[in-house]
């Protein structure tokens, strides 16, 4: 069970949830302090896990990563392709430095994640690969247009690559507003404090988005969930 961006949010709560139900977990991350941190317990609570310094945006980075799970393990059941930032602008700020930052994390970094673990799970005849999109993959609002085309293409480049798979299991997970670090990455004034106030008027704990990661992993073989939209009930 292979996890980037495993350092905080969701990814570290589904390593967490995870471990629990007796996964073995390779986390990943730039963070190492974090998930060494992170592995010390869940090993105290009883658990399996690794983990490796990991940039997604580099895939040889990620070939790495994948490298030593498959290693370790002789293995690659799951990916979940988690990491991403979120600095939100509107477009009219040329943070063109962000735009690409996102791109390159959000989408080449999933890419990445992709390539690096399809070739064993083809030749295993079997994987699931699971990419966390966000609700911002299906709407688009003020401030997020750059996001949000990160995320409507990983959704789109997940759909492609389910539909050419009769091995693999695909699934999306889109987050509604869930309680991250994602929204300290905002460098806007003003954008920060509108998302921070949504935040606190309706979200979700990351725990919520690793129960749904769990419960894709969860079924049968032959079962695959394709997508799940997860947020808060309060959110419009």
């Amino acid at each position: 069970m292979l996890i980037t961006g495993a350092s905080s949010g969701i990814g570290e709560a589904t390593a967490r949830h995870l471990a629990v139900h007796g996964h073995r977990i390779v986390l990943g991350a730039r963070r190492t302090e974090r998930l060494a941190a992170l592995v010390k317990d869940i090993k105290q609570a009883g658990g399996q896990a690794l983990h490796q310094e990991l940039d997604v945006t580099d895939l040889d980075s990620v070939r790495a990563f994948v490298a030593a799970a498959h290693e370790r393990y002789g293995r690659v059941d799951v990916l979940v392709n988690n990491a991403g930032i979120m600095p939100l602008s509107f477009m009219a700020e040329l943070r063109v430095d962000e735009w690409n930052q996102m791109i390159d994390v959000n989408l080449r970094g999933v890419l990445n994640g992709i390539a690096a673990v399809l070739p064993i799970m083809a030749e295993q005849k079997s994987g699931h690969i699971i990419n966390v999109a966000s609700v911002s993959g299906h709407r688009v609002d003020p401030t997020a247009a750059v996001y949000s085309a990160t995320k409507f293409a990983v959704r789109a480049l997940s759909e492609g690559l389910r539909q050419e798979s009769r091995d693999l299991r695909v699934t999306v997970v889109s987050p509604g507003l869930t309680r991250t670090e994602l929204f300290d990455g905002i460098a806007s004034p003003e954008v920060r404090a509108g998302a921070r106030a949504m935040v606190e008027q309706a979200s979700i704990p990351a725990s919520a988005i690793a129960e749904a990661i769990g419960f894709a992993i969860s079924q049968p073989d032959g079962v695959d969930i394709n997508e799940l939209v997860v947020r808060p009930t309060a959110q419009g």
